[in-house]
């Protein structure tokens, strides 16, 4: 599975949440803001911009445009390095303010329904498209999955 299937595999409207969710000031923070800005073919990168090049930016990813959706993967997690840390904590995963040790092979700390705990723990706390997204981004960059998790409804019987 390429990154690019894991936007495609959460929908157009989660895309959609995941960009409005980028925060300009983080971009800058972590001196990525130039390098997202030609990535993403933006003059400018605001609110109103990264709004109104949504569909242009769905259609990057449709077409299979992994090299775009990591540096888009990393606008969207450096915007939220407080999920990042808080799922890191929880399932006591070895971090500095979200980012992993060089070297580090964090799979281990990956055990078995860890994507279920993390969507029950973090549900309530943060935006469901957000949340999907890490997830299923963790999964793709340490654990090599080949489908997209999606939590089982708890009023699904």
């Amino acid at each position: 599975m390429q990154i690019s299937e894991v936007y495609l595999g959460l929908g157009r409207d989660a895309f959609t949440k995941l960009i409005r969710g980028i925060s300009i000031g983080k971009l800058k923070t972590y001196q990525i803001y130039e390098g997202f800005k030609v990535r993403a073919h933006l003059t400018k990168v605001n609110t109103e911009a990264l709004r109104n090049a949504t569909p242009k930016l769905w259609d990057r990813i449709s077409g299979g445009d992994d090299d775009f959706a990591r540096d888009l993967a990393q606008a969207i997690l450096v915007s939220h390095l407080d999920l990042i840390s808080a799922v890191l904590d929880f399932l006591n995963v070895p971090h500095e303010n979200g980012f992993f040790a060089k070297d580090m092979d964090a799979a281990p700390y990956f055990t078995a329904g860890w994507e279920e705990r993390v969507a029950e723990k973090f549900r309530e706390e943060y935006p469901e498209a957000l949340l999907l997204f890490y997830i299923n981004h963790l999964r793709w960059e340490l654990l090599g999955a080949t489908d997209i998790f999606r939590p089982v409804s708890p009023n699904a019987a």
